[in-house]
């Protein structure tokens, strides 16, 4: 069974200023989805879900999906701004209620081993061949997976980041993965600031770019955290259900095991709008080099 690409594209981009889903970074304008579809069906995907808002899907099917839906299966699923909640019914909000629940509405259409993705991340044509052979022949309800990345190879010239800092055991498996906000390059160090106090962070450090290996079993057990942590923070219309803080919970309970995967991938993304010719630059040079067609679907 081929596994499926789930794609969360439902954010806005806030501090990108615009729809960076649909922003042209190719040479022929084609978006970073393009790309990580392209690498999927390479590394033998045969679905691909998108989360999106439903208010911007008929552009994301005019200027993305619709290059690419005869050569792989493309379904649409829409992440509510205020899902009716079990227990609570709908809860006013702000902002949607995070990556969590967004890979949540995926669940009636995911059938089978799955990775998850975010829209905006290029993440390497190795990345996604290392999670199609784990899903593909090592997957199960109790041991899933996370594609790493060298944190000095995820870092943008243009402003801080936040990545969620792996640690592992000898067998490679995660033991925590915590979410570490406003880190960047400092001089020739990586810090990043917590309150008042600064620490360093080695460049080869294992960090989390939401990049992950999936069972659909995986979904009771999101569903379920889901339900306990609205109720939690209903009255908060800022929180935000993430997809690390129920895998580091099941891990700290012994109930999965997640394999890191590492990727010597050089990441790109448009966390800013300064970080866009930086992207356009590396994508024109592995087309020149090869590793992509031009155009991309030809």
């Amino acid at each position: 069974m081929k596994p499926t690409l789930v794609v969360l594209a439902a954010g806005m981009g806030s501090r990108y200023g615009g729809l960076k889903q649909l922003d042209g970074v190719g040479p022929h304008e084609e978006t970073i989805i393009d790309y990580s579809v392209y690498d999927a069906i390479r590394a033998g995907f045969g679905k691909v879900v998108f989360i999106v808002r439903e208010s911007f899907v008929a552009d994301f099917k005019e200027k993305v999906s619709a290059r690419f839906d005869d050569r792989i299966q493309v379904e649409f699923v829409f992440q509510p701004m205020e899902p009716e909640i079990p227990g609570l019914g709908v809860v006013p909000r702000q902002k949607p209620w995070g990556t969590g629940h967004a890979m949540l509405v995926a669940k009636d259409v995911v059938n089978e081993p799955f990775a998850v993705i975010n829209a905006d991340d290029y993440y390497g044509i190795s990345s996604f061949g290392l999670i199609s052979d784990f899903l593909q022949n090592k997957v199960s309800s109790t041991h899933t997976a996370m594609v790493g990345f060298q944190l000095s190879k995820t870092l943008s010239p243009n402003g801080s980041v936040s990545r969620g800092v792996c640690e592992m055991n000898a067998e490679r498996m995660l033991t925590t993965v915590i979410e570490r906000t406003k880190i960047g390059w400092e001089g020739d160090r990586i810090l990043f600031h917590e309150g008042d106090t600064t620490h360093e962070l080695a460049p080869t450090t294992l960090v989390s770019m939401n990049f992950w290996g999936f069972h659909p079993d995986f979904f009771e057990d999101l569903e379920r955290y889901f339900i306990e942590f609205a109720k939690a923070n209903h009255e908060n219309p800022k929180s935000e259900f993430y997809i690390p803080l129920i895998v580091n919970d099941l891990v700290q309970k012994g109930e999965i095991q997640v394999e890191v995967l590492e990727s010597k991938e050089q990441w790109h993304g448009v966390t800013y709008a300064e970080d866009k010719p930086t992207v356009q630059k590396a994508l024109s040079g592995m087309t020149e080099a090869g590793s992509y067609t031009s155009p991309l679907w030809k």
